[in-house]
């Protein structure tokens, strides 16, 4: 009997493991779907004194909570050369991981109300919830330019 016991509960131990890998075999990290990068979210702009982006929000609950306090418009203050950031009057939900390398362009959640949108690609090692990105950030690092700047977020 304890054989048996021994074998279905080894054999369930097996199941459930197996059950939370993706195709890849790599873990699968329950959340509540807050970092899903899938861009399905919809389309803003972004307009940064006479450049206007596009830019693609993706499909989760925190993109959705941000979209519904737009239009926005904040000073944006420079941090490191790279990014410029405001803190939002109210906090969003969040589902924070490290993204390993920030891409020119995303638009990213640090904490649950700094809002941060990166102008150059580089590694990191910071924890952010994925927002979107600009669909081309061709131009975006001389519209920004090196200080603080007025940024107007709006739905397309």
């Amino acid at each position: 009997m304890k054989r048996i016991l021994l074998l279905v509960f080894s054999a369930f131990s097996l199941i459930t493991s197996c059950a939370s890998c993706d195709k890849n075999g790599d873990v699968a990290i329950a959340g509540n779907g807050n970092n899903n990068t899938n861009p399905a979210g919809g389309k803003m702009k972004i307009k940064i004194g006479t450049s206007t982006f596009t830019a693609t929000l993706y499909d989760n609950a925190t993109a959705a909570a941000f979209k519904a306090q737009l239009p926005m418009t904040v000073s944006m203050v420079e941090l490191n050369g790279n990014e410029k950031y405001v803190d939002l009057s109210r906090s969003l939900s969040t589902n924070a991981s490290n993204p390993g390398t920030i891409q020119a362009g995303d638009l990213m959640l640090y904490g649950s109300s700094t809002l941060v949108l990166f102008y150059k690609t580089f590694s990191t090692s910071y924890n952010y919830t994925r927002l979107g990105r600009i669909d081309d950030p061709s131009g975006l690092a001389a519209a920004v330019g090196s200080g603080s700047v007025t940024v107007i977020f709006e739905s397309e």
